[in-house]
């Protein structure tokens, strides 16, 4: 959902995922768009520009920058919990 914090289309958020995790995750169309419709669904991103029927473009609503938020706030608990586990293993 991160890369829908700013209006993007389809293409470019698979390239922005690749290029962010240095490739390590690669998004195909398919996979994209059936996020996208099922974000959509549960009203997360909306469609912010269909003018070009090639290119729509999504953004993230309201909604979608809470569940993100909560959703980055857990990872981080996670993250620390690990970082915890790791180092204590080894003391």
């Amino acid at each position: 959902m991160a890369a829908f914090t700013e209006p993007r289309h389809g293409y470019a958020v698979m390239s922005l995922v690749e290029e962010l995790t240095g490739g390590e995750y690669v998004i195909g169309p398919a996979s994209l768009y059936t996020i996208i419709r099922k974000l959509q669904e549960e009203e997360l991103i909306v469609l912010h520009d269909n003018t070009d029927s090639r290119r729509k473009v999504y953004l993230l609503t309201e909604k979608g920058r809470g569940v993100l938020n909560k959703e980055v706030s857990r990872r981080k608990v996670m993250i620390d919990l690990a970082e915890t586990g790791l180092k204590r293993g080894l003391e």
